[in-house]
């Protein structure tokens, strides 16, 4: 059966057909997305193309995709697993405070825009001050943000009272105990209210159509194809994705031996967002950020690029991630894509031999362009067509 795996970004929508009987990528496509009238317009437009499709999957980061606030108990323990459980829902975090809320803190969180909150604070058993006073704060104020809650599970009930008549969904705890971060359940709520208060939100199509056909974020997609990419690669592996606004870096680590500072756990599978880091929009962050890690930042897309890649990596490693033993690095985003193969290659070879950067280099890792988008394409289909997402990304990883 061929399916149709459609992703609508901010610049382009991408379309992969996949023949789910062999994993085969039957053909590939891009379309300027049609933010001006109805995004339907670039995705019909696309599938019109494509021929018989079995069925649609589709995930959109248009509009610019998910914005998430994090409100936690403190910065080192719960917050911090709230932030990386963000990341890994495919949410840009736009603001995370800690503590009590204050007024002004209220303030400052809605002013950052979030479309999403994710309320969390306390181990099972532990501390339910916090999470139930930021709980009957957010109740207090006039803002009916959706907000999803993955805090003490012994406080969860109160906490769902004081929010009741607002758009809230419980969760399980993102940190149940010191030491163990439990991510999936507030991932799949996060994308839920993604998906049914988000979308609708943005405007983007004129009817429900699109609301329906939307399954993830695209960064929830990519981060699912990075996992089965690990496994077809059989090693460690980093993706540098480069677009417009941002610049996100993806690593898949096999599970080892936490470090014993790890408080929050360990996210062997982790997404880290560079919001100011974009070849289109935010080429002025680029030189900025360039200049006060002493790099090079040309005028050319692929130089930018290679600058966009070594900082953003610098600042994925920094925080914590080993990727000494990284065998496959893969750069994503439209500027690989159209590039020549062997300049898109080239384009990551700063960061690779990135020796005053700070962190361990990968020793002689294989280097690949996703030039045909499978990554996204592999992470819509991973859920029903295991087999076929694995033998999709196989070319990747060969």
């Amino acid at each position: 059966m061929r399916v149709a795996c459609v992703d609508v970004g901010s610049t382009d929508t991408k379309l992969a057909v996949v023949d789910t009987r062999t994993g085969a990528l039957v053909c590939s496509a891009t379309h300027p997305t049609t933010l001006g009238g109805d995004v339907l317009d670039g995705v019909d437009a696309l599938l019109a193309g494509a021929g018989p499709v079995g069925h649609v999957y589709c995930c959109s980061s248009a509009g610019g995709g998910l914005r998430l606030g994090v409100v936690g108990f403190e910065a080192l323990v719960s917050a911090d697993a709230a932030y990386r459980v963000a990341l890994s829902a495919g949410a840009r975090v736009v603001h995370t405070t800690t503590g009590l809320l204050t007024a002004g803190d209220v303030r400052a969180l809605r002013a950052s825009r979030p479309d999403v909150l994710l309320l969390c604070g306390g181990t099972d058993g532990g501390d339910a001050d916090t999470v139930v006073g930021n709980a009957r704060r957010l109740a207090g104020s006039r803002w009916r943000v959706p907000v999803v809650v993955a805090g003490n599970a012994e406080a969860q009930p109160e906490v769902m009272a004081l929010l009741a008549g607002r758009p809230a969904v419980a969760a399980g705890n993102v940190l149940p105990r010191i030491g163990v971060t439990a991510p999936d359940s507030a991932r799949a709520a996060i994308r839920d209210l993604f998906i049914r208060h988000v979308i609708g939100g943005k405007r983007l199509s004129r009817g429900p159509r699109f609301g329906r056909l939307v399954s993830a974020a695209t960064p929830d997609a990519v981060l699912t194809g990075v996992g089965v990419l690990a496994r077809a690669a059989g090693g460690d592996l980093l993706v540098v994705d480069v677009g417009g606004a941002t610049t996100d870096v993806y690593s898949a680590l096999e599970p080892g031996e936490a470090p014993q500072d790890a408080v929050a756990g360990v996210s062997w599978h982790l997404r880290t967002v560079e919001g100011d880091l974009g070849v289109r929009w935010n080429v002025d962050g680029i030189r900025a950020a360039a200049a006060r890690e002493r790099l090079p930042a040309g005028d050319g897309p692929l130089e930018l690029a290679a600058a966009a890649v070594t900082i953003a990596v610098r600042r994925h490693s920094r925080a914590g991630r080993d990727l000494r033993h990284v065998s496959t690095v893969v750069a994503s985003g439209g500027v690989f894509r159209h590039a020549e193969p062997g300049a898109a290659v080239a384009a990551l070879a700063p960061a690779l031999h990135d020796h005053a950067g700070g962190w361990a280099l990968p020793r002689a890792p294989r280097t690949r362009v996703d030039t045909t988008y499978v990554l996204a394409a592999a992470g819509l289909i991973a859920a029903d067509h295991p087999d076929a997402a694995l033998t999709l990304c196989s070319g990747l990883a060969r």
